[in-house]
């Protein structure tokens, strides 16, 4: 799973005009599946993304979890993250999960977000076409990638 993690005053998403999905302070997830990923994937980067400490502590440094912090989440679906642009104009998306696999996967991340303790967990509509708005903080995006390295582990 790929995720570009970025630290928000205010996020919100809307399909067709019509908000879907809105928080304040917190972080918006554009996230991306991979046909290889699975559950210990979607667990691994929820808990790594929870626990971050790239949330504001009350001299402005970034000391403070989003659990501590009590900010929300706001996860959008982002086949895009796959897109390979290395040959030719037009991007392969061809490491992208298919939707079959990806929109269980995201979902599942998002109820392993909300068990690490993170309220509210917001979404887009998967597969829609949509319009996000993000009033990043800082700007603080990170952008955390799941690939298991040849020890096993997975890689920040």
């Amino acid at each position: 799973m790929r995720a570009v993690v970025q630290r928000v005053t205010h996020g919100s998403v809307g399909v067709d005009g019509v908000c879907v999905g809105s928080i304040d302070r917190g972080l918006v997830i554009l996230l991306g599946v991979g046909q290889d990923d699975t559950e210990r994937e979607a667990r691994w980067l929820a808990q790594k993304i929870a626990n971050l400490r790239i949330m504001a502590d009350d001299e402005g440094r970034m000391n403070v979890s989003l659990l501590e912090a009590g900010g929300g989440a706001l996860v959008i679906s982002q086949f895009t993250l796959y897109g390979n642009a290395q040959r030719g104009r037009r991007p392969s998306y061809s490491e992208a999960a298919a939707p079959a696999t990806a929109e269980p996967l995201v979902e599942r991340f998002c109820q392993l977000l909300a068990e690490e303790g993170v309220s509210p967990v917001e979404t887009g509509r998967f597969g829609a076409t949509m319009n996000v708005v993000i009033h990043n903080d800082g700007p603080v995006t990170l952008i955390l990638d799941t690939d298991v390295s040849r020890s096993g582990r997975l890689k920040t």
